[in-house]
């Protein structure tokens, strides 16, 4: 798929995602994958996938929805550890 080695906003119009869902969904994803990001890192983690400077103005979205996701990690992990 093109968006694994070209993540700039012509790529991903081509296959149907306009910038907001784009870096909405992968930082989702981000945080169910590494959900211990220190918020000083999510800046970098974006530019490391983002290269393309047409998306850097995205990088807050990214970081709030990366907030928004993980914010439930630590109560999944709590019931997860009482269950256990």
């Amino acid at each position: 798929m093109e968006l694994w080695s070209e993540n700039n906003p012509e790529t991903c119009a081509t296959v149907g995602l306009d910038c907001g869902t784009c870096v909405h969904q992968a930082a989702a994803k981000m945080a169910k994958i590494c959900p211990g990001i220190a918020p000083a890192q999510i800046q970098s983690t974006f530019f490391r996938v983002y290269r393309s400077s047409a998306c850097h103005p995205m990088v807050e979205v990214f970081a709030l929805a990366y907030a928004e996701s993980s914010t439930l990690q630590p109560q999944v992990l709590a019931i997860a550890t009482a269950a256990a």
